[in-house]
This record gives C-alpha cells, sequence and structure tokens, in this order.
C-alpha cells in the first residue's frame, strides 16, 4: 500500500512540475507590441514634432505564419509566433497613387495559397496586390485598377466562395457593402449601404475625449467582417482615432449584406483606461491554435492626434454567439496563442505592476518632462533627459525587495529627427538591479543590440529579487533619451487589497447614456478595474482606473439597463469583486 501512494505521490509530483515548467516557458507579450514603428511619413502630421505613428491594423494567418499590415509602414511584419517580429520592406504604391506616403488602413484576403493586399482609396486607381511568399518582398498586381474606390477597406470571402468589400471612414457617409467577381476581383452591381452610427442612443458613439464634443459628428470607419456558426459580424470603429474611448462596435445578421442587427454587447473591444488607450479600427482573427483574438489601434496623440501602436487583446464568442474582447489589464503581460489556451478564460499572467509612482532618480531633466512623469502610467507623458548620449540614465525604486518576472521599456520621442521608414535604427542600454542602492548586478546587456525596439520587453529567465532597477542609456535612435513608461511586473509580498467599499453608481435621467460611479478610497489599492455590461454574467468591458475613487462612465445604451462590479489591485495582487450593482 506504501508503495503504490509513493508511486501516485510521484505521478503527482511530475504532472504538476511538468506543468509548472511549461508555465514557465510560455511565451509572454505586453501591449504596445514592440516592432519597429516608422516615424510619421506625412510634413504636415508632424508639425508639434516628429514621431514613431502607425495604426488600422489587420493581422492575417498565411501558411503558417501571421502577418501584419498598417497605416504608412513602408512594408509589414511576419511572425511565426506573435512575439518576433520580422519586417519585410516594401513600397506598394506609386507615386501618383499619392495620397498618403504610402498603403493607409490596409486590407487583407488569403485564396487558396496567394496573399492579397490593398490600401484605402477614394480613387479607381489602386492596384491589388498578390503574394504566394510574402516572407520576402515577392509581390505583382493581380488587379491594375480596382474600381471599388474605397477607404479603410475589408474583405471578406464567404464559405460559399461569394467574396465581398466592406468600406467607409466619414462622419457624414456610412459603411458600404458590395459583392465582388471572385475572377476579376472588380464590383458586382452596386454599393449598399449597411451601417450608420447613431450616437443618440450609443453613447460609446458620441465624438470627443469625454464624449461631449457636439462641434463635429463622429467617425464611422475600420470595417472588419467575420463569420461564427453561420452569423456575419460585421464590425466598425468609433467615434475617432485620437480618443481615448475609441472601440469597435458590431452588427450581426445572418446574411453578408446584412440586414444587421446591433450587438447587445457593444463596444465589443474597448480600453479606456490604463496606461495605454483605445481599441478601436482593428480586425479580428482565429491563431494558429484557432482562438480569437482583435488587433487594434493605441492611441497616443501627444505630438499629433495621429501619434499611435498597435495592440493585440483575446476574444471570444460566447455560448449565445456574443463576440467580446478582454482588455482587462491588457497592457499588462498576458501569454500568447499556446494549444491549450482558453479565451474564456483571462490570459493575464498576473504579474502586477511594481513600481507605480514609486521614487524615481534619474541623471537629468529637460525642461517640464519630469522624471515622475516616466512612472505615472500614462503614455501620453513621459521623462526627458537633457541628453541621448552614455551619461543618462534612469532608476526606479520599488520600495522593497520584490520579485521581477518582466519588464517594459517604453521610449518616446523628444527632438525626434527622422522622418518615413529607416533601417539601421536601434537602441542599446544596460538594466541594473539592487537590493540596497550600494551592490548592483547586471540583469540584462543590450549594450551590443543593433535591433529597433521602441516598445522593449524583457522576461526574465528566472525571476529577479530585487529592489532598485536602473536603466543606462548607450544608444538611441534620434533625439534624447526619453521613457514614458519604465515598467516592472511581478509579484510584492504583502497583502491584496480588501473589497471596495461603498460602490454605488449615479445614473439621471436628463442623460441617460452617462453614470457617475463612486467607491471609498481602499488605502491599500493601486488602483481599481471597473467591469461593466448589459448583463450581469456578462461584464465584459473593464476600466482600468489610478489615483481616483470616481469615473465618469459616457458608454452606455441610452435605454439599456447595466452592470457593475469594481475591483481593487496593487503590487501584491487582486482583490475580490465586489457585489453586482444594476442600474436601471
Amino acid at each position: 500500500m506504501l508503495a503504490k501512494i509513493l508511486r501516485i505521490a510521484l505521478l503527482v509530483f511530475l504532472v504538476i512540475n511538468a506543468f509548472a515548467t511549461a508555465m514557465a516557458q510560455q511565451k509572454t507579450y505586453c501591449n504596445p507590441i514592440n516592432i519597429d514603428y516608422g516615424y510619421c511619413p506625412i510634413p504636415n502630421f508632424s508639425e508639434q514634432g516628429k514621431h514613431r505613428a502607425t495604426a488600422d491594423p489587420v493581422i492575417t494567418v498565411f501558411k503558417g505564419n501571421y502577418y501584419l499590415f498598417s497605416t504608412n509602414q513602408w512594408g509589414y511584419w511576419w511572425s511565426p509566433d506573435m512575439v518576433q517580429w520580422n519586417f519585410v520592406a516594401r513600397k506598394f504604391l506609386k507615386p501618383w497613387h499619392k495620397v498618403y506616403d504610402e498603403l493607409c488602413a490596409p486590407a487583407t484576403l488569403v485564396m487558396g495559397d496567394t496573399l492579397l493586399v490593398i490600401g484605402s482609396t477614394y480613387a479607381k486607381n489602386f492596384p491589388i496586390w498578390m503574394s504566394t511568399n510574402p516572407q520576402k518582398d515577392e509581390w505583382k498586381e493581380i488587379v491594375d485598377s480596382f474600381q471599388v474606390g474605397a477607404w479603410d477597406p475589408a474583405f471578406f470571402l464567404d464559405e460559399d466562395q461569394r467574396l465581398y468589400i466592406y468600406f467607409g471612414s466619414s462622419n457624414t457617409f456610412p459603411t458600404y457593402g458590395q459583392e465582388l467577381d471572385r475572377k476579376t476581383l472588380q464590383p458586382i452591381g452596386e454599393r449598399k449601404e449597411l451601417l450608420r452610427l447613431n450616437d443618440s442612443i450609443h453613447g460609446w458613439e458620441r465624438f470627443g475625449e469625454y464624449h461631449d464634443n457636439t462641434f463635429l459628428k463622429p467617425f464611422i470607419e475600420g470595417s472588419w467582417m467575420n463569420k461564427h456558426k453561420g452569423k456575419y459580424y460585421l464590425q466598425y470603429g468609433a467615434p475617432g482615432t485620437e480618443f481615448s474611448g475609441y472601440g469597435d462596435g458590431v452588427y450581426v445578421s445572418d446574411h453578408p449584406m446584412g440586414p444587421f442587427t446591433y450587438q447587445s454587447h457593444n463596444p465589443f473591444s474597448f480600453k479606456p483606461g490604463g496606461f495605454v488607450n483605445g481599441a478601436g479600427h482593428g480586425a479580428t482573427y482565429q491563431d494558429l491554435f484557432q482562438q480569437w483574438w482583435h488587433v487594434s489601434t493605441l492611441v497616443i496623440a501627444t505630438k499629433n492626434n495621429f501619434e499611435r501602436r498597435i495592440g493585440i487583446w483575446p476574444a471570444d464568442f460566447d455560448k449565445d454567439g456574443i463576440l467580446y474582447t478582454n482588455t482587462t489589464y491588457g497592457d499588462y503581460p498576458h501569454y500568447l496563442p499556446n494549444k491549450n489556451a482558453d479565451h474564456s478564460k483571462s490570459q493575464f499572467t498576473g504579474w502586477m505592476l511594481l513600481n507605480y509612482n514609486k521614487p524615481i532618480q534619474v541623471s537629468s531633466t529637460l525642461g517640464a518632462f519630469s522624471a515622475n512623469l516616466a512612472n505615472d502610467e500614462n503614455i501620453k507623458t513621459y521623462w526627458s533627459a537633457k541628453t541621448g548620449t552614455k551619461s543618462e540614465w534612469i532608476q526606479t525604486d520599488l520600495g522593497t525587495v520584490a520579485t521581477v518576472n518582466a519588464i517594459q521599456i517604453n521610449y518616446a520621442d523628444q527632438d525626434a529627427d527622422i522622418m518615413g521608414k529607416q533601417s539601421g535604427l536601434y537602441h542599446q542600454y544596460q538594466l541594473l538591479g539592487s537590493k540596497d542602492g550600494k551592490t548592483w548586478e547586471l540583469l540584462k546587456d543590450k549594450s551590443q543590440n543593433k535591433t529597433d525596439i521602441p516598445h522593449e520587453y524583457l522576461v526574465f529567465d528566472k525571476p529577479v529579487q530585487t529592489r532598485y532597477i536602473k536603466m543606462l542609456n548607450i544608444h538611441v535612435p534620434t533625439g534624447k533619451f526619453a521613457i514614458s513608461g519604465l515598467r516592472v511586473f511581478g509579484k510584492g509580498s504583502g497583502a491584496v487589497p480588501d473589497t471596495v467599499q461603498h460602490f454605488i453608481v449615479l445614473r439621471g435621467d436628463s442623460e441617460r447614456r452617462s453614470s457617475w460611479l463612486k467607491w471609498q478610497v481602499n488605502e491599500k489599492a493601486t488602483g481599481y478595474v471597473i467591469y461593466t455590461g448589459t448583463a450581469p454574467d456578462k461584464l465584459y468591458n473593464s476600466i482600468m482606473v489610478y489615483g481616483t475613487n470616481e469615473y465618469y462612465f459616457s458608454a452606455m445604451e441610452k435605454d439599456k439597463a447595466y452592470y457593475f462590479q469594481i475591483e481593487p489591485f496593487n503590487e501584491n495582487g487582486i482583490g475580490r469583486r465586489t457585489s453586482v450593482v444594476k442600474v436601471e
């Protein structure tokens, strides 16, 4: 009997050890994704300062790899795993096609062994390009002059092999749909009006940072289509790419050309809080393991309204066919695609932010770009040193020795002097750690790095025990050494915060699209995550806030009841959620 018990115990140990090893080796990512974003190629878009910029992404799986196309990059990326992205330089447009300098808001389509791509245009002289080997710059025109003239286009090939295109980017005109001839790739019949915004009902569609700008009408843009269990999901972005509430909504139909019905959960992709905001104008796709993801535009909009990045989020369809995207803790480390993933559950690693508003020391400060702006959890603000030389450094104090799993380094573009996409750019630095601020060890040596890593994300093979993290600059591609977020992730050794007390939601009669959320300050909490939805078991949207005990939520449906919960968090973990609060 004893031998049998020992064998069972050994088997359990081996299973647990194997699982722990697999989890330790599982790859993670952290938004914004770390790719070599090009600098804004349009002179009048960089009047406040040259800066990196891209948006309007689409990720397509083709021949076992992921392909990422986005606005104005003079090329695209491919990856075997969604973590290591390889850039392929390519200028698709001819000089007489110029509206932008390169493809804007591109669309892709997989047809058999061929990948197709097209950019946005109001004209009818753009080509459609094709490649059977897009890992290299091997493309040719399959159509010389596409006769639709579609801005923000999206292709969709149905199971019956009928081909459609959806498009539109305007605060006046709607989203259109049109069938295409599968052989000629030219339009069949007339385009059909499919969607319009209705911001008098849908609070999130209102224009402005706080959904309160009545000077301009909101924009509908960024079409995308997916089919799931016989239903067609037509997606769109709104209300404007420069706003924190930029999100994606969805209508559902039994037919690819409608009529479409507004989904009960909207926006289905939404991230108005946290370090980086925005989750609009994107694309929904399945990974190599058939799990759903959503890639979208992230907003910075500091040097220009069109200063943006890219984020990826787990997505899924629930048992009722509701499409949703999980952006909760969405700019903290998450697990990448793997065959055992279940997107009905969170892919969050559980590594918490350890240095929010903790003491920062720096080598020098340029003007008002002060040191505390490097860890205030706001990508729109940043610290800048006076120079970009080797003498510059930044140091963060975690307050106590903690377990550090990963670090994200977000560079800012202070005094950048680059336009467009340039090869040969790189960052170099060294990362040091110390338990007492006196004795230091080298944690990461990137002094010989020759790659462009504007949103560097490092995961340690073994978690590091340290209190101080010091980053020594060696080389930046251009301008000053500037950081919008030196973010340290891991686990503290203290207690998680208690459940939030006195959580209330106030919704008036005069403005039904908005509500005021308040709660008692939790002294142990770094911040809070608010969950909301139109059913108590479908709280799919969330908002992360720091340093406050109130939030004005302006993304409600005018005539629907809403449900809310809130949970506190700190560097040690996440506290329990409150009970669900319903507001009529």
